[in-house]
Parts: structure tokens; sequence; C-alpha cells
């Protein structure tokens, strides 16, 4: 190989990804060359022994950390007993312990659960389940919004051009702008009033033939955009005023990194049909809709899978949803979430390059710059921030134009914390000085 993401690997790294690149389809993103060999709680380590500390938690997955050993546990201890029971097709205790576990934290009446194995999954769920309720045609998402890579969930997704091309026709889906006040330089009510009112004008065009909205409460790949909260309620009363289903895409944002259960209940809203995945599983896959017994009214063979609902997952699930409960990460979210902020508050104000910062809970972002007047997305520095901090031993990802995703293990203490941040602000002093190049 001749280029590396960032800096050249170790050799053993170096080794792995030739064979990588012979064998695995390159359709995959990698933002960096890093070999995963093992994960212990808030770290991970390469193949060639180097030690990172992980503020991405595997894409927001691993929210009690890696190799908890009560998940490892139970996993063991289920591998003893069976992997899989063709849960489509014949009863099993584990999958309805698990989904009674999960539906416990949901507000009623969102108390039935359809198992998957990934969060498009259960978008695809989501979306089969609300066009068969409502028996209506489209559905309305947002602009830079992420719902999965299947063609159901990729016909709402609205992130990355590549992600689409060549892929049309997609299903009947209308894109509206989402309230990402910063870029649209405008103050949250207005920028509220303006999405709002493109809504409002999509749905009449609709003419009662929309099934459901679907939308992220806190957008993740678009760049973790936060909505006012005037907006989120405001959907949430077009849909009521409309007959239409509000589905709510928790597979990022869902599990506690918020804070809360469902990152949507920051905004005092509840919706008709939620789809989880990610940290439920606690490394394991698994996917989750949730709705009404009204709603989930769809009859037999109407949708179904192979592996939803399997036994190792589904184990994995109970302990993870478990540990998070009686460890009170959600409050442990928001404790690191104001140290951390109240930090990157003091960063923004020290150099140029940081435009804006915002999140809730474990879910930040920071908006890097080339200007602060100016705006313009700087994606060459944010790359080279990542780089630069991975060189140091912390690992980052990006999300959106120019956003560096915070997102580590809800475990992370405050000194963990305060170590991260210590070294992205080098990396964010280093480019923003002119000092670095990948």
């Amino acid at each position: 190989m001749e280029k590396y993401i960032c800096r050249k690997p170790g050799k053993k790294s170096v080794k792995i990804i030739e064979r990588d690149h012979a064998v695995i389809s390159q359709c995959v993103t990698r933002e960096y060359s890093f070999v995963f060999k093992q994960g212990k709680g808030c770290y991970i380590w390469d193949v060639d022994g180097r030690k990172y500390l992980d503020f991405a938690a595997g894409v927001a997955v691993m929210n009690v950390g890696h190799t908890n050993p009560v998940v490892m546990r139970a996993i063991a201890h289920q591998t003893k007993i069976s992997s899989h029971a063709g849960f489509a097709d014949f009863y099993a205790e584990l999958p309805v312990r698990f989904a009674e576990t999960l539906v416990s934290f949901l507000p009623s009446p969102l108390k039935q659960a359809f198992l998957s194995n990934s969060g498009t999954e259960s978008i695809e769920a989501a979306y089969k389940l609300a066009r068969w309720h409502k028996n209506k045609k489209y559905v309305i998402a947002f602009k830079n919004a992420f719902h999965g890579r299947t063609m159901g969930s990729l016909s709402m997704t609205n992130s990355k051009k590549v992600q689409r091309e060549r892929y049309a026709p997609f299903l009947p889906v209308r894109h509206v702008p989402y309230p990402y006040a910063y870029q649209m330089r405008m103050e949250p009510e207005a920028c509220t009033d303006f999405c709002l009112s493109q809504l409002e004008k999509t749905i009449k065009q609709l003419d009662g033939n929309i099934a459901a909205i679907f939308m992220e409460p806190i957008q993740g790949e678009g760049g973790y955009v936060v909505p006012p909260k005037s907006f989120v309620k405001g959907v949430r009363k077009l849909c009521n005023n409309n007959n239409v289903l509000l589905c709510d895409d928790e597979v990022q944002a869902g599990c506690w990194r918020t804070g809360k259960f469902l990152a949507i209940s920051n905004f005092g809203v509840k919706p008709d049909i939620v789809s989880m995945s990610k940290a439920i599983g606690g490394g394991i896959p698994l996917g989750a809709t949730i709705s009404s017994k009204k709603i989930m009214d769809w009859p037999h063979g109407s949708h179904a899978n192979t592996f939803g609902g399997n036994l190792l997952a589904c184990a994995a699930g109970i302990s993870t949803l478990n540990f998070m409960k009686e460890k009170r990460l959600g409050e442990n979210a928001v404790r690191r979430s104001r140290e951390i902020m109240k930090r990157l508050h003091e960063i923004k104000e020290n150099y140029e390059i940081v435009g804006d910062v915002r999140g809730i809970g474990l879910m930040i972002g920071v908006e890097i710059v080339n200007l602060k007047k100016t705006r313009t997305p700087a994606p060459e520095k944010r790359n080279a921030i990542l780089c630069k901090a991975s060189e140091k031993g912390l690992i980052l990802l990006g999300a959106g134009k120019s956003v560096i995703r915070i997102c580590p293990p809800l475990i992370i203490s405050q000194q963990q914390a305060e170590k991260g941040i210590d070294i992205l602000e080098d990396a964010i002093k280093v480019v923003n000085n002119g000092r670095y190049r990948a």
C-alpha cells in the first residue's frame, strides 16, 4: 500500500490492511489506518500494541465500555446453552425477557417490540409498519438525515452524496429542512419557524397520502445537530393535527447517551414508533422497533427475519440494559457532559477554527471552520485534528462536513474525560496554528 489514513501504522497493522484490501469490499468507510485488537473499558489497542482512549465507543455502540465483564459473562453463559432459536418460527423465553426489559424503559403505550439485528433493519421495520398501519404512500424525512443504507432506510437518508448516488429510484420520500441554525445563519426560533413552515407545506402538498415523519432527535451523521425544543414539539403537533405517525430514530442517540433513555424525551415529546440498535446489544448486533399494540396491527407474515431475537444478542441486551440502569450511566453522561462542554466552550473562545460546540449528554459535536466569521466548513482541518489526536492516543470520529463528534463510553470517568479533552485541545492548537499536515 502506498497511502494510509493519517500516519503509516505499525508493521503488523500494515500487513493486515494489505490483506483486508485483497478480500474485503472497499465500499466500507475507514476513518483511520487502525487495526483493532482488543478493548477494555474506555480504552482500545491496535495489533501493534498502541493504546488509545476511545471517544468514539465503536460508533456509539459501547456505552457500557469495551469487554464489559457483566455482558461478557452473560454471553459466555448463553453459549453453553444455545445461540439460535429460529425466533421467527418458534417461541423462546430469552427474546421475550429482552423485550420486557427494553419496553420497561419506554413510556406507555410503547410496549411491543419487533427484534432485528441492526439500526437499518430497525428503521426498515418502522418504515414498513408505518406504511402498513396507515395504508399511505409517502413518508417525510429531513435533509442531512442518516437512517441507514438498505433501500428503505436509504430512501430517507440524505447525509452524503456517495450514500445515494446510482441507487435511484427510491421509495416515495420527501425531504424537508432540519433546523441547523448555525449553518443556516438563523436564530434558533426563526430557524424553527422556517423549518416547521416547510414541513407543513410539504404535508399539505401530499394531500393526506402521508404515513409518517421520520426524524433523529439529534442528527448523527449529519453533524450532531441539536434542534430547538420548540421544533421537536412542533413536529409532534403537526403529526397530531394531520393524522401522521412520528417515527423516532434513536439508533445512535438512544440508550442514555443524552442522559435519558430516549433522546427525544429531552424535548418533552413522545413518538409513535421508536427504532433502536447500537448500544442496546453491548457490542452484539441487535435492533428493535417499538410501538403500541394498536399500531402494531400488521398480520402474520407481513414482516419477519431469520436472526431477530438471536439468543446471544438477547442475553447481551438484557445484561447491557440492566447494567446501564443499575450503574446510572445516564446520570454519569450528564455529569461528564457538563465538564466537557465547559472545556469545549473555553476552547471555542481561544481558537479561530472552532466555530460551534453543541450537544446533549455525551453526544457532542465540535464544528471546525476556516474562519468563525464565514462559518465555512473545513473538512481538511477537521481531519488533521483527528489524525493529530490519534497520534497522541485519542480516537475520535467525524460527522457532517467538518464536525468532530464526541461520543465516549458512558462509563467514562472525570479523569479520562479531562485527558481526552486535553489531547483534543492540543490537536486543535497545532492545526489552528498551521503546524500540522497529515
